[in-house]
């Protein structure tokens, strides 16, 4: 019973706190209740008063609602899966449902105002079947499925970045909804959502019994005479729509789902039906809480801080604890580089590549597409001078990636590592948006200081685990979350602005100048040169760290001189076209997949693959959609989702 009444007075202070500070956005709070307690208040013609009821309260009732909501369903889902990882951010329903959104809002807006809840749900549905296959109904412990969900995250963010790319007179309003904020201008949203959250009622009546069945297995749950997957399923869509109506009243809200069920099983509700209702308390009170900091942080930067974006801040480091101190044996998992030819064929490789360089090229030069067609033309000289730079930037941009996947493979002894999935290239990003915001252009060396930082965190927190491949993967995802937030974030407080921002977000060449392409080029290729005469330390470290030591080599200086050429690499090829994903994962696979299994080939082979794959990106970008353009960048992580994804799977079998 103390448990209880602690906690609710924590939620009233909570809700007091968050009713103050917004209220201050207007006027005095203290002012207004000391008039409205002596009745000195004239109701019909007092600003501050039309603002307490029509923004201040329904900001409240909506932080309430949908905090309570998200915390509910996180507790569900980790019951469900026996999985205290488990949240509707890992299992993918929160993308999937945004990525719903954003197809309704820019195919068919005239119907945004009727059916956003049914597409938003889709969305979520196909998400989590998509997890799901991934990871096998009978195997939803552990952190397996929380990396099949966040893969999903990543592909599914890169569909929705394309379609936005595509339609940016849509852009300004799905920035805002997609950063997540409680904002409010009166009633119609919490009108709108709290019928649609009534199923929450029922939730602690009837769900506990069924709950607790699980809990002890399938096989004892069907031996009670329970439909385990009956139960499975409809539980689960209950936790979807709830997920569903509340993303599409408020935008992306992360982490809380993650955060309120933990916090209520350490304080002590280890029963499904307290765990529930203190799920439901802790969501509404962090989300009040965090809503708080953000309008408080906004009052110090003069500028709007949406809900979202302080909620995934402090919620990514939430899941990098929680993953520290819940992982298991089992997920210490043994990752494998795909089976190909045991020996490359280098002649035939080599005439191959650049075979395919040459038609890429002149189809990248010659094809010029018109309305309906293509025609075969040589380029004038304005033409010539735009193609060239944005050729010589996707080859050196490709390759100089493929190099760092690579390394970065090699060093942690993970085929899933890549520059992007690791996270390195996410702290270069950031640097850069940060320098943007601050000082209005891009400097390099602060796109370096991210990288190195990325880094120097990840191998730190890694250590504890003997950099497990899955625990390194979570750590980088993390990240990148985080950071997607903050850009997300920088998106909505910038103007016209934006749109070159989001180009340059989304891996684009469009912008490169011709300076800027040769910089990179000279800068990559010295950089590639260092790698291969470097090559011979990373085959004695890929046979253990201990036999490199033995065989000479200062390991710890060479990890540190490896990564350099990692950081620097990355930091140089996102600051002069942005951040490029999955093509530090999908060369070196394919790579080892042509018999490129030594340190040094594998490095020359994937240097090559990765320049032609980013070059065939953005010639394909130029024509496949003309006279819009797909940046290279978003199309490569498409492909490049999807490979993940198929690794994944192929994990599993």
């Amino acid at each position: 019973m103390r448990r209880w009444i602690l906690l609710l007075t924590v939620t009233f202070a909570a809700a007091i706190l968050q009713i103050s500070v917004t209220q201050s956005q207007f006027g005095s709070s203290y002012q207004l209740l000391l008039a409205v307690l002596n009745h000195q208040l004239d109701f019909s013609n007092s600003f501050e008063w039309t603002a307490f009821l029509h923004a201040t309260l329904p900001r409240w009732v909506m932080g309430l609602a949908v905090g309570g909501s998200l915390g509910l369903v996180g507790s569900l889902f980790q019951q469900l899966t026996q999985n205290r990882m488990m949240s509707p951010l890992t299992l993918g329903t929160s993308s999937g449902a945004w990525l719903g959104l954003v197809i309704l809002s820019v195919m068919a807006p005239q119907l945004v105002g009727v059916y956003p809840a049914l597409f938003a749900m889709t969305g979520a549905l196909v998400a989590m079947g998509l997890v799901i296959a991934i990871v096998d109904i009978r195997n939803l412990s552990g952190l397996p499925i929380v990396l099949a969900g966040m893969a999903v995250n990543l592909l599914l963010g890169a569909f929705a970045t394309a379609i936005i790319l595509l339609h940016n007179e849509y852009a300004q309003n799905l920035f805002i909804w997609g950063a997540g904020d409680l904002s409010q201008n009166g009633w119609d949203w919490v009108t709108w959502l709290l019928p649609k959250l009534a199923l929450i009622i029922l939730l602690p009546v009837f769900a506990p019994r069924l709950l607790t069945l699980m809990s002890i297995g399938s096989s004892g749950a069907q031996a009670r005479g329970l439909n385990v997957g009956g139960a499975f399923l409809g539980l689960s869509l209950i936790g979807v729509w709830l997920v569903s109506v509340s993303i599409t009243s408020v935008g992306v809200i992360s982490f809380v789902g993650l955060i309120a069920p933990n916090i209520a099983r350490h304080i002590g509700f280890s029963k499904s039906r307290s765990e529930l209702i203190a799920s439901f308390i802790l969501g509404s009170t962090l989300l009040m809480l965090t809503d708080t900091l953000a309008i408080f942080l906004s009052f110090w930067s003069l500028d709007i801080i949406p809900t979202g974006t302080a909620t995934a801040v402090i919620g990514a480091p939430a899941l990098i604890m929680l993953a520290r101190k819940k992982m298991s044996a089992q997920d210490n998992m043994s990752l494998t580089f795909p089976k190909g030819r045991d020996k490359l064929r280098p002649k035939i490789t080599l005439f191959s590549l650049l075979t395919a360089f040459v038609v890429v090229i002149a189809i990248s030069t010659f094809v010029q597409p018109e309305i309906k067609s293509f025609i075969w033309q040589i380029p004038n000289a304005f033409s010539w001078s735009i193609k060239w730079p944005r050729m010589l930037t996707a080859v050196s941009a490709g390759a100089g990636l493929a190099v760092a996947g690579v390394i970065l493979q090699r060093l942690v002894y993970n085929p899933l590592a890549s520059p992007d999935i690791l996270g390195v290239s996410a702290g270069a990003v950031l640097a850069l948006v940060l320098a943007n915001l601050i000082f209005g252009s891009s400097i390099p060396w602060v796109a370096l200081l991210g990288s190195l930082v990325a880094l120097g965190v990840l191998l730190v927190l890694g250590r504890k685990h003997n950099f497990a491949p899955s625990i390194l993967i979570l750590y980088g995802i993390a990240l990148t979350a985080m950071i997607e937030a903050l850009v997300q974030f920088s998106l909505t407080r910038v103007g016209q602005e934006k749109f070159v921002l989001l180009q340059w977000l989304a891996g684009s060449t469009y912008r490169v100048t011709p300076n800027a392409a040769i910089t990179l080029f000279l800068l990559v290729t010295g950089l590639v040169i260092a790698a291969l005469l470097l090559s011979r330390w990373m085959t004695l470290i890929g046979t253990g760290r201990q036999f490199a030591f033995g065989r000479g080599l200062n390991v710890s200086w060479a990890y540190i001189v490896l990564l350099l050429i990692v950081a620097l690499l990355c930091a140089f090829i996102t600051t002069t076209m942005g951040p490029v994903a999955f093509v530090g994962l999908i060369a070196p696979h394919i790579a080892v997949i042509l018999g490129a299994r030594q340190a040094k080939v594998q490095l020359w082979v994937a240097g090559l693959l990765g320049g032609l794959l980013l070059l065939s990106a953005d010639v394909i970008g130029q024509l496949l959609v003309h006279p819009a353009q797909i940046a290279a960048g978003v199309l490569v992580s498409v492909i490049g989702g999807v490979y993940f994804v198929f690794l994944l799977i192929r994990e599993r079998h």
